[in-house]
């Protein structure tokens, strides 16, 4: 098997949510969580959701993610005055 699997997991009381991802479905699975984070019948929220999100984009980066990361990082408190 030449083709790398990411595997996410949360366990949350009785419920276990488990993510498994490549690159050529991390979009996909980015919005899974949103999808999990709407559903009022999940105990999934919108910061679970952030969360595994930014583990997602960590294990797999695109281009404008680096970009994005790039330009937060050259920010400083001025810049919001």
């Amino acid at each position: 098997m030449d083709k790398e699997i990411n595997v996410l997991a949360l366990v949350k009381g009785e419920e276990k949510f488990i993510f498994m991802f490549d690159d050529a479905n991390r979009d996909q699975t980015l919005r899974q969580l949103a999808r999990f984070a709407a559903n009022p019948e999940l105990d999934f929220s919108w910061y679970d959701a952030a969360m595994l999100s930014r583990k997602i984009r960590d294990a797999v980066p695109v281009e404008d993610d680096l970009l994005i990361d790039n330009e937060l990082d050259n920010l400083s408190v001025e810049d919001f005055s």
